[in-house]
């Protein structure tokens, strides 16, 4: 069986430049993927250490609020901060398995992967989405249903609990504004709103930091409120009720983060703008006729994966055929984010496609 030399690696390295390039800042308009993304669907080193520094600064506000709240939750016996205490400490976790990702995605295609390892980082995101379903959100409802049946003692000092949030709302929020700055500078050079991109982007590390710091500040008003009414109201069901609504905020981002990384690991297509520019590169060569098949697919974080079929002007040998392909092959590489292509010939029987038949069919986009 023959097979294409693209899926082997052991394609030629340093790919010529490709003629008249599309312009960067329509290009970037219409890709998802994040960064600058440099040849093999590589990010460079600046935005490397951008998003490395983004889930380390969570890892350690996550460390030092969680051992603060665990503190505040045994001297205060607060079902709150119990509810708070499991959330930072569930989200720590998380920050690991997300720098385990950043690792394990960035690494180079080989021959037992010619695709890359861009799917592993998906693979332990969703991994930390279920950490926070599993951990924060479910002992959060728990203790939070049992507090309501079967109160426990009364606080001893509530203010304790008012100082550790507050801390907590401090070192979350300049983890969260690391994440914001980076999702807005990301944003914007493709011209969208931050929570679509947020929404949309293949970069599961920046989203589920996002998201998570963004819950855990929520949370932490749940918490703040909940102690507050208890304290005014004397009714220790407020405090119970804060740890159920946090419980229950943390059900709907880990499900949101686990439907994100699931349609990205399932391979759904591009959107069709994307579409668009890789039809409209092809069209650009100037030994190809025409375009009637085209697959473009997601296969991490800054790579895509593109199959064409093409019919090529001329009626050239079987060996002069399989060059030309290659060397426009090579071309389409050298075009950020695409990692890999693969072109074959077309039939006369299939009708062509253009540009913008293309951003019609096969691709839902991610954030869909």
């Amino acid at each position: 069986m023959v097979t294409h030399p693209a899926l082997h690696g052991n394609r030629n390295p340093h790919p010529p430049t490709p003629a008249l390039p599309p312009d960067p800042e329509d290009r970037a308009a219409i890709l998802q993927l994040p960064g600058k993304i440099g040849r093999r669907g590589r990010d460079d080193p600046a935005m490397e250490q951008d998003r490395a520094v983004t889930v380390v600064l969570a890892l350690i506000a996550n460390v030092l609020v969680a051992i603060a709240k665990t503190v505040a939750t045994v001297l205060t016996g607060s079902a709150a901060m119990l509810a708070e205490a499991a959330h930072s400490w569930a989200d720590a976790g998380n920050e690991i398995f997300l720098l385990i990702a950043d690792r394990s995605g960035a690494r180079p295609r080989d021959r037992r992967h010619p695709l890359g390892y861009g799917r592993d980082a998906w693979i332990w995101s969703l991994f930390a989405a279920i950490g926070v379903f599993a951990v924060g959100s479910t002992v959060s409802v728990l203790h939070g249903v049992q507090e309501l049946f079967e109160p426990g003692g009364e606080s001893v000092s509530p203010v304790i609990n008012y100082v550790v949030l507050a801390v907590s709302f401090v070192l979350e929020g300049v983890s969260f504004a690391q994440s914001v700055r980076q999702a807005r500078r990301q944003a914007r050079e493709r011209d969208r709103d931050v929570l679509e991109y947020i929404a949309g982007t293949p970069e599961s590390t920046l989203r589920a930091v996002f998201a998570e710091d963004g819950a855990a500040l929520i949370g932490i008003v749940l918490a703040a409120l909940g102690v507050l009414l208890h304290q005014v109201t004397g009714v220790a069901a407020f405090d119970a009720a804060a740890s159920i609504a946090i419980g229950l905020l943390l059900a709907v981002v880990a499900i949101f983060l686990i439907d994100r990384n699931r349609r990205l690991l399932l391979g759904g297509g591009t959107e069709g703008r994307v579409r668009q520019w890789i039809v409209g590169l092809l069209e650009d060569e100037p030994s190809i006729d025409h375009v009637t098949y085209l697959h473009v697919e997601v296969v991490g974080p800054t790579a895509l994966f593109v199959v064409a079929a093409v019919d090529l002007l001329g009626d050239e040998p079987e060996h002069t055929v399989a060059d030309r392909l290659r060397e426009i092959e090579d071309r389409l590489e050298a075009q950020p984010p695409i990692q890999t292509a693969v072109l074959t010939i077309a039939s006369f029987r299939e009708p062509a496609i253009t540009a913008e038949e293309a951003g019609d069919t096969e691709g839902t986009p991610p954030s869909e």
